[in-house]
């Protein structure tokens, strides 16, 4: 693992009004890792993952991409900078098929005339690349590639998200709370979608506040409490009580765990 955080965060400050969500917040994603994201109702951490992936704009700080700083305007500049984000309703049209779906805003067209000018949609290739996607995560369950997002299960939606996530995120994937609305057995598979997809070489900011599924999959946990980072630690080192208790501010964070 390199030192140069594939996406970081320097000194962000978001207001709302006379609130302030960011205060002067720093954030890095190591290549390669699941990080963790943490904290209590009201810390800030959406507001700090919207304004990492372009959905908010900060009024102080800086983002950076590999190093690099970037000025996202839309979560469409995010994404054509490599950073696709799952949020929790998905944001997928329930009418519309499996297919649509993973294409929404980015369809084929039929090469030549037809789609340029016609823009005539090339399905079957569509159909091909997201059924290719879907295997490669082991969502076989899912038969036909035509059918209704809404005919399938809760687990099932949230594989098609994180498979669309890993299909063009090619630099990071932002999950938030991907499974708070999953049975047990859905949440296993969509734990194992995130290990799989890490596997791939894809970096992961998870927002959770599933304690157990956070010490199964972090490599590192980020710690958010009043706008900023409390601290970023080792779930190894660390116990769930010790991270609830940092995050409350029932306990402070040892030296080491705070950030320089």
């Amino acid at each position: 693992m390199t030192t140069e955080p594939i996406l970081s965060g320097r000194g962000l400050i978001k207001r709302f009004g006379k609130v302030t969500a960011l205060d002067s917040c720093d954030f890095d994603l190591m290549p390669g890792e699941i990080l963790a994201v943490i904290g209590d109702n009201g810390a800030g951490k959406s507001v700090m993952i919207k304004t990492l992936s372009g959905a908010l704009q900060p009024d102080g700080g800086q983002v950076y991409v590999e190093g690099k700083p970037v000025n996202f305007q839309s979560p469409i500049d995010a994404r054509e900078a490599g950073i696709e984000t799952v949020y929790q309703t998905l944001a997928m049209s329930p009418a519309l098929s499996i297919a649509d779906n993973m294409f929404m805003g980015r369809e084929i067209r039929k090469p030549g005339l037809v789609g340029q000018w016609f823009r005539k949609l090339d399905r079957p290739a569509m159909e091909t690349f997201a059924r290719e996607k879907l295997s490669e995560l082991g969502l076989l369950t899912i038969q036909n590639i035509n059918q209704a997002v809404e005919t399938l299960s809760g687990g099932q939606r949230q594989g098609v998200a994180v498979a669309r996530a890993a299909a063009f995120g090619s630099k990071v994937i932002i999950l938030d709370e991907p499974t708070a609305a999953l049975g047990v057995k859905e949440s296993r598979k969509v734990l194992e979608l995130i290990l799989d997809v890490r596997s791939r070489g894809i970096p992961i900011i998870l927002i959770s506040h599933n304690m157990p599924h956070v010490f199964e999959v972090a490599d590192r946990i980020h710690i958010h409490r009043l706008g900023r980072r409390l601290c970023v630690v080792d779930p190894k080192d660390y116990t769930m009580s010790d991270a609830v208790a940092f995050m409350t501010g029932a306990k402070e964070p040892p030296s080491e765990a705070v950030p320089a």
